[in-house]
């Protein structure tokens, strides 16, 4: 099985060596770099290629917001995990937005960590609870709207697991569904709604009353 080669971006020491260990413990990963600062992190991805950045943006004078666009320019097939103490919501929805793959606070424990990376590697999404929290609180009240739902129950069942932060493998288990068809059920749902990212299904999700 070929693995999928991590840089980790993180000022502090203490927290790449918090991750080192972790990612030792994901046997579909092979970590191959890391960095302390925007500079060294473009630099090591223009000679090493890397299909996961773990990144924390929230650290003046060494990650930032744009650094995910940096990484987008300088590694376009690489995938992205967040894992940043950042608790603000705005500048959260600003990252989401900028279609990084996973998301997750520095709250977050082993367990889940290991869950982030294992499903950025197969190219799923995954947002911990604390994010997800932070994208329910920006849920409004709105006028009553009649009109019906493009979406089938199964359909909506699917959309609200989704938007209560579950992967695909969870909600085949909880529907007594395949994976396979989890994953043509969510493709037919963005199609429907003309949504491009998890993030804008999830807002549909909170607008629509369903989480």
């Amino acid at each position: 099985m070929q693995k999928s080669a991590v840089i980790i971006a993180d000022a502090h020491y203490l927290t790449r060596v918090g991750l080192r260990h972790i990612l030792a413990e994901v046997p579909s990963c092979e970590l191959v770099g890391e960095a302390s600062s925007e500079p060294q992190l473009l630099h090591k991805l223009k000679s090493t290629q890397a299909d996961i950045v773990v990144l924390d943006y929230a650290q003046p004078g060494k990650f930032s917001t744009e650094t995910v666009g940096k990484i987008r320019q300088a590694s376009p097939n690489s995938r992205l995990i967040i894992i940043s103490g950042d608790d603000d919501k705005k500048t959260i929805y600003q990252v989401l937005e900028s279609g990084v793959n996973s998301f997750l606070s520095k709250h977050c424990g082993e367990k889940e960590i290991m869950d982030a990376v294992e499903a950025t590697a197969r190219n799923e999404k995954f947002y911990c609870t604390n994010v997800l929290n932070h994208l329910l609180e920006k849920s409004f009240p709105k006028e009553a709207d009649c009109s019906p739902t493009p979406l089938s129950p199964r359909e909506v069942d699917i959309v609200r697991l989704v938007a209560n932060g579950l992967i695909a493998k969870e909600i085949a288990g909880q529907l007594n569904l395949s994976p396979h068809t989890v994953y043509t059920h969510r493709k037919n749902i963005m199609k429907k709604l003309k949504l491009g990212t998890v993030s804008e299904l999830v807002r549909y999700a909170m607008n629509e009353g369903l989480v």
